[in-house]
């Protein structure tokens, strides 16, 4: 598969994707997928907006948009372990020390504390050592809005490529559910919905109708 590890730069959307290490799998319960976008709700909406994703068995696709620097927050004071996890102490989840440090929430990092926080939480529950992910994880800038609405439609019809469903609705470890949905979310569903001119319908449409998969994985980088 062909990579294109560009450096992610503020403001600019990305198609983030990345599979198990020798494509080993990635999720084997509902657990792994709930504690997975748990993880990801922690780390990842202070450095960038989702516009879509999707959880495979032994791989997954991310749509974001990172913030522009000015819109990143300074990192609050805890003590972090190597891995930038917070430190907990007593068996207890590791407070603020109060106020915040000189330095802001480095996207690349957060991916990487993201994936490192899963990881040794998945290999403790199934008692596996080694690396989880392929390194480094695969990004690809998206600078056009027709790939941009074509990569929400890949990603949402990656179970149906697969086999996995019939209809995009009806795979749950997906933000295709969420686009349909008036439930409250870190999503963000209106600027989703305005691609496809702000039309539920006109989504669900265009989802039946899918795209030139072909075209959409060349352009990422994915054949």
């Amino acid at each position: 598969m062909a990579s294109t590890q560009v450096k992610l730069e503020y403001g600019k959307v990305y198609h983030i994707y990345n599979r198990g290490n020798d494509s080993c799998d990635l999720f084997r319960s509902a657990d792994n997928y709930l504690h997975f976008m748990r993880l990801y709700g922690e780390y990842i909406p202070p450095i960038a907006e989702t516009f879509a994703w999707a959880l495979m068995k032994n791989h997954f696709h991310l749509l974001v948009r990172i913030r522009k620097e000015e819109d990143i927050a300074f990192m609050p004071l805890f003590r972090l372990d190597t891995n930038g996890r917070r430190i907990k102490e007593d068996h207890q989840r590791a407070e603020p020390l109060g106020g915040f440090s000189d330095k802001k929430y480095n996207p690349s990092s957060q991916f990487k504390h993201l994936f490192n926080a899963y990881a040794q939480s998945f290999n403790h529950a199934y008692q596996r050592t080694g690396s989880l992910f392929e390194k480094p994880f695969h990004r690809k800038e998206i600078d056009s809005s027709q790939y941009f609405r074509n990569t929400i439609i890949y990603i949402h019809r990656n179970p149906v490529q697969h086999g996995i469903v019939e209809d995009s609705a009806d795979y749950p470890w997906s933000s295709y559910p969420t686009c349909l949905s008036t439930k409250p979310t870190h999503l963000e569903r209106e600027k989703v919905l305005m691609t496809f001119g702000n039309e539920r319908k006109e989504f669900t449409w265009l989802h039946k109708q899918g795209v030139d998969i072909m075209d959409v994985e060349r352009f990422l980088g994915l054949m």
